[in-house]
């Protein structure tokens, strides 16, 4: 017996042993997949699956080379106590590249993940699929996909690229809910710069094709990118302590913390009073959610709307913002598809959301139009319009014409809207709208400029200031800004137990 356990200690610990290849990986900047798994999982919480899986392929030079582990680590462990399922590729054993029995071992963490009602975490540093395997390989990422797609909307995915991740295996990260990504160490894409080079002649860097900048800040493939691997897995952490483990759990909660009697005066300060005048929707945020903390989403793409996960009161929520910093907050396309995919995330995992509205309209000219922003819009109008989880809408300054439509309004199905004094919502700016109404009189006037500023004041006191939709029951309260963090927690509270039963059909068909 004590044979056997001996000859089983040594096989373990020839199968997780340093060797060059390591020192290889160290010297490139990056962790081993256990050291990346130390960091992300809670203390002695790992519990491994398939340690000892070889591959069960001939010839082309892997007969004779059969390591253990396959190149990928995979097994479950704890994130502040609760479960989680994960698998980190190992790029010292062929590359991280997957075949066979690599892909039969994310199967199955991803398949105990569903079954148990895990999230799944993925950590890849892989060089692609393993040529010399083949098709397999490639029936490999299929199983991966399918899995993914099934899990959809049921277990939060998280994908993290700490490497290269090449070819189909991009589309992982694709599918994930959320993708990490380190800067000088990830890359991501379809078809590398050799190919690039050899197809179209333009010669591109690893980095500026598919770096974590290319993919945070253009692309948008990137949900988060970090400078750093520890960095990176920290806000892993600390993503997974807000989400539920399931769509049929509650997201976690902590407890209140007297946000329903929270008056914040700093509100009206930091938003000016003039429509036209700049400010961080972000500061308005930090000042809305519990002790200003708050996980921006794509902080670095379409910035000119700001998706953050927050709590209020110890609750859950999904913010979506305006931002006047940038593009004066107008929606064009690409803040359209941000916004959309995470009010979708946010609806299909029972997170509450909350709609900061300062939008001043959608982006005009020919590159948006002929770049599909009627169709990109349909997304966010349609996520809205299918969300059954609770929905506030606070309109903080301005709300124009289709873009107010589809910032949640209530006329697509938000449950409580809430405006402040100084709020104007209307088809659009009192400028524009007088130049359009008054075109004839004003170019007939002896005095255009004093008749204009009469028709802005008559314009803006009949139909912009926020009574006006106050009266006709679009605005559920005109509030003292200070009042916002309380109204908010009081209307999270008063919907927290809101059920909404949707019509018998297969799915929908999104505007994709």
């Amino acid at each position: 017996m004590d044979l056997l356990r001996d000859r089983n200690t040594d096989l373990r610990d020839r199968a997780v042993s340093d060797g060059e290849a390591v020192r290889r990986q160290r010297a490139l900047g990056k962790r081993t997949a256990r050291e990346r798994l130390d960091l992300l999982l809670d203390p002695g919480s790992f519990i491994e699956v398939d340690l000892y899986r070889r591959h069960q392929a001939h010839g082309l030079k892997v007969s004779d080379h059969r390591p253990h582990t396959d190149g990928v680590v995979a097994g479950s462990g704890t994130i502040e106590g609760r479960r989680v399922f994960v698998y980190a590729q190992d790029f010292t054993i062929f590359g991280g590249s997957l075949g066979q029995a690599h892909a039969a071992k994310i199967h199955k963490v991803m398949d105990m993940a569903l079954a148990t009602g895990a999230p799944i975490i993925g950590l890849n540093d892989s060089g692609g699929a393993r040529i010399q395997e083949g098709v397999m390989a490639l029936d490999g990422y299929g199983g991966i996909f399918r899995r993914q797609v099934e899990a959809s909307g049921v277990v939060p995915q998280i994908s993290v690229v700490l490497g290269p991740c090449a070819g189909g295996a991009a589309y992982s990260p694709a599918l994930a809910d959320f993708t990490f990504m380190v800067r000088g160490t990830a890359k991501m894409y379809l078809t590398g710069p050799d190919v690039v080079a050899a197809v179209s002649g333009e010669r591109v860097s690893h980095e500026d094709l598919g770096g974590a900048s290319v993919h945070g800040g253009l692309s948008g493939v990137a949900s988060f990118v970090h400078d750093d691997e520890e960095s990176c897995l920290e806000d892993v952490r600390y993503l997974v302590s807000l989400l539920p483990g399931n769509n049929l759990e509650s997201p976690p909660a902590l407890e209140p913390c007297g946000a329903t009697e929270d008056e914040r005066a700093a509100f009206a300060s930091i938003v000016p009073v003039e429509p036209n005048q700049p400010y961080d929707m972000r500061v308005v945020v930090s000042e809305l959610v519990d002790d200003g903390e708050f996980l921006e989403v794509h902080e670095g793409w379409a910035a000119n709307v700001v998706c953050v996960l927050g709590r209020v009161d110890g609750e859950v929520v999904g913010l979506v913002g305006n931002q006047p910093m940038v593009l004066a907050g107008v929606l064009d396309s690409a803040a359209a598809q941000k916004a959309a995919r995470f009010v979708r995330f946010c609806d299909a995992f029972g997170i509450p959301l909350v709609s900061l509205v300062d939008v001043p309209g959608f982006l005009p000219g020919t590159e948006q139009e002929h770049g599909g922003v009627i169709r990109h819009g349909a997304k966010l109008l349609y996520a809205y319009c299918e969300a059954t989880v609770p929905r506030i809408q606070v309109i903080v300054r301005k709300a124009y014409g289709g873009a107010y439509i589809v910032m949640d309004s209530r006329s697509i199905g938000t449950d409580l809207s809430l405006a402040w004094p100084t709020n104007e919502i209307a088809v659009m700016g009192a400028e524009g709208a007088v130049n359009v109404i008054f075109r004839k009189e004003l170019a007939a006037a002896a005095d255009p400029e004093n008749l204009r500023a009469e028709l802005l004041a008559e314009y803006s006191e009949q139909l912009v200031h926020p009574y006006y939709a106050a009266e006709r029951g679009l605005v559920d309260d005109v509030i003292d800004p200070a009042h916002t963090r309380a109204a908010v927690a009081r209307g999270l509270a008063m919907l927290k137990d809101k059920r909404k039963v949707t019509p018998a059909r297969k799915h929908g068909n999104v505007p994709l």
